[in-house]
């Protein structure tokens, strides 16, 4: 690994803080921003985080200023809400954004940045099931962004990367692009404390899995490493606090970076995510949370997977803080997955799909929608595995045939 080529590139610049959010009319000023769009969700806009940031403009004497507000967002990135966030932003004469939200609201502020830059009437027109733009080809887009997420999971503010769900292929795409993420991202734990206790649960897991995949990925490095074993170390820390102490502004910090710091390692460590291919096939098909899906599947695909898991699983087991753990990899293995387990029981989350109400006559087609993925062109699982997790997930009784 020491003389293997890499690439480490954090682009984001991060402040983290209670309160930083105040900080936010001088650093829309310092980027260049005079017509911002506030870009976010009904959910935001009805627990008043909305209004607490339009607030922070209105005794500002001159620009900037937010000249619209589009709350329109949905679960996952939806590219036809993408189109309409885009045309908004157009009809306001904007010349900047700011993001406020969870991870569809972040990634539809990079689609839209994106597809405004391309100039595509329609976001689907550009998209491939992995678009992948590099530097130098890929150049800075010079709209002024700034990124303040409401949740601890998926780390959208400083990720390279964006999942749009394309619902007339109802596949979930990946957008990869150095500069599509935001300028500053400001991790405010003043934002996160109403967000409900199951909400919080499974975007900590959303976080876990980042690092975990991370930190097991063929293209992991010495410095991503630093970044997954950290935000795995501090997760488990701090995930139990959070969901059972919203208001309890250290924890909550303490997720906030540990979701910046793990979505990092995962970005520049990407190539071989099982629980995340298995996790977006779940989600565009059933309209399962990706926190949640991640959740109840990470355990699972672990097990599915032990020989992809097993040679540097004595590094995971003491970032998690398995004390003792065994020298045997197998034992030291299934003591991991027991932990992740215990922690998913623990903040109150399922290990199956029962609520969803699956149908049994769907569950056979997960083999062809997994492989079809975008996620898992680089590591194929094989459809054994895939057919053994399913079933083991699906919270019903029916088998899932070849």
């Amino acid at each position: 690994m020491g003389v293997s080529f890499f690439q480490f590139n954090v682009r984001t610049t991060v402040y983290s803080g209670s309160g930083c959010r105040t900080q936010l009319p001088d650093i829309l000023q310092g980027l260049g921003g005079r017509r911002a769009v506030l870009i976010t969700d009904k959910g935001i806009t009805k627990a008043g985080i909305t209004k607490r940031i339009t607030s922070l403009f209105e005794y500002m004497p001159t620009q900037p200023r937010i000249v619209g507000i589009f709350d329109q967002v949905e679960q996952d990135a939806r590219a036809d809400i993408i189109n309409k966030a885009a045309a908004f932003y157009q009809s306001n004469s904007a010349d900047s954004i700011i993001a406020v939200g969870g991870g569809s609201v972040l990634d539809t502020a990079k689609g839209v940045k994106w597809m405004l830059h391309r100039g595509l009437p329609d976001i689907r027109q550009g998209l491939l099931p992995n678009t992948l733009e590099s530097w130098p080809e890929a150049q800075y887009i010079p709209i002024p962004h700034v990124a303040i997420p409401t949740t601890a999971g998926t780390g959208a503010e400083v990720s390279p990367i964006a999942v749009i769900f394309n619902e007339l292929l109802h596949v979930k795409t990946n957008l990869i692009h150095p500069f599509i993420n935001a300028d500053i991202a400001l991790l405010d734990p003043d934002l996160t404390v109403g967000l409900p206790p199951r909400i919080t649960a499974f975007t900590g897991m959303d976080a876990l899995t980042h690092a975990l995949e991370a930190y097991f990925s063929p293209k992991a490095n010495p410095m991503t490493d630093a970044y997954a074993l950290q935000s795995a170390r501090m997760i488990v820390q701090n995930l139990g606090t959070a969901v059972d102490m919203g208001t309890n502004l250290v924890a909550r910090a303490n997720m906030l970076m540990a979701s910046c710091m793990a979505i990092s390692a995962f970005s520049l460590a990407l190539h071989a995510i099982p629980v995340h291919n298995m996790a977006h096939a779940f989600g565009a098909k059933f309209h399962i949370p990706h926190g949640l899906a991640n959740a109840v599947l990470l355990p699972n695909v672990m097990a599915a997977l032990p020989a992809f898991y097993l040679p540097r699983i004595h590094g995971f087991a003491e970032a998690i803080g398995l004390k003792d753990a065994p020298t045997n990899p197998e034992d030291c293995l299934a003591e991991v997955i027991q932990c992740l387990r215990t922690l998913r029981a623990e903040v109150g989350l399922p290990d199956t799909f029962a609520e969803f109400n699956l149908n049994p006559a769907d569950l056979p087609a997960m083999v062809q929608w997994v492989q079809s993925d975008p996620a898992g062109i680089v590591f194929r699982i094989p459809p054994e595995v895939i057919r053994r997790v399913t079933q083991e997930v699906a919270g019903i009784a029916s088998p899932v045939s070849p």
